[in-house]
């Protein structure tokens, strides 16, 4: 096989998968409502089982759903057979992949669903199979050949699985008011993690904080800006609300007779550019960017007051970056 024979088999495998999402997407109607509506409802866990393909791929929804707040396990079809059924709790919901729906590994899942009368969702290409007729809900898989062709191995029907269980992921997060704060407590670590933390999970506080007020002497202010090490100084009013900013380039701009001046002589007022505690870490990044590149630091104003400081290093250590 040359490059471009592997490239165009490469094409026709991703169109025809493609094209059966389209075709899902296009069937999607009053079962998927209904099953969002059961998962919903349920006071206890999502369990997802499956053979084979489908166990794989049940064992990946399990986790998009646990990772959007919606509590979920994996149990194995086979090994349900063998003492795991007790996993399984009447306040639960089972989610049961099988394209033909006739694997008989899933027919103790089956009965005992039924036995409790635990509400059943299937994804199967088969509403008639046994799968299908024992599910409270079917979600039947789009009507497309594998992209195999003739061997028939799971390659689009595996796609499709995958793809409902994240489509009923997401619309049960969405229907739940699930946000990027509630995801970081799912996803602390990582490249994810640093983005969902907030600006309260890094600023710095307390005495490390560079305040002065505007009638202090640029003699002291200089001191404060020195031992605080952020090249930066706030200006805080007698009300406590941060009123001004003074920088390097402040100090430059004001460098004859600096000393003889005041803080509040000296300072930019504002600051334009504030962030709050509860605010993302990736938002705080992103205000440094954009518009106006340079911005190294901000103050963390709650109601107006500083109440921290962040600097772009922070960012960088904590992995936002």
């Amino acid at each position: 096989m040359t490059a471009f024979d592997a490239i165009a088999v490469g094409r026709r495998v991703l169109e025809a998968e493609a094209g059966a999402l389209s075709l899902q997407a296009a069937g999607l109607g009053a079962d998927f409502a209904r099953a969002v509506d059961i998962l919903a409802a349920a006071r206890g866990r999502i369990i997802c089982t499956g053979i084979g393909k489908s166990g794989h791929v049940a064992r990946k929804i399990a986790a998009t759903f646990a990772s959007t707040g919606a509590p979920a396990i994996f149990v194995h079809a086979n090994e349900a057979s063998h003492g795991d059924l007790g996993m399984i709790g009447q306040d639960d919901v089972i989610l049961g992949l099988s394209k033909s729906g006739e694997n008989r590994e899933l027919a103790d899942v089956l009965a005992y669903s039924r036995r409790f009368q635990i509400p059943l969702i299937a994804l199967t290409a088969q509403p008639a199979s046994a799968l299908g007729r024992a599910a409270d809900v079917v979600l039947q898989l789009a009507q497309a050949e594998e992209a195999t062709g003739d061997l028939n191995a799971p390659t689009t029907s595996t796609t499709l699985q995958i793809a409902l269980g994240d489509a009923l992921a997401v619309a049960l997060l969405e229907r739940r008011g699930f946000t990027a704060k509630d995801f970081k407590t799912f996803h602390p670590g990582g490249k994810l993690g640093a983005m969902l933390r907030t600006v309260a999970d890094l600023m710095h506080t307390g005495d490390a904080l560079p305040l002065t007020g505007p009638d202090t002497p640029m003699a002291e202010t200089l001191l404060v800006m020195t031992e605080k090490r952020f090249g930066i100084v706030g200006i805080q009013g007698p009300d406590g609300r941060l009123i001004g900013v003074i920088t390097d380039g402040d100090l430059r701009r004001h460098m004859d007779g600096l000393m003889s001046r005041t803080a509040g002589e000296v300072m930019t007022p504002g600051p334009n550019k504030t962030v709050a505690p509860g605010q993302l870490a990736s938002e705080a990044l992103a205000l440094m960017a954009d518009p106006a590149p340079g911005v190294h630091m901000l103050f963390v104003v709650d109601a107006g007051k500083p109440v921290g400081i962040l600097h772009v290093h922070d960012l960088l250590r904590a992995g936002v970056m």
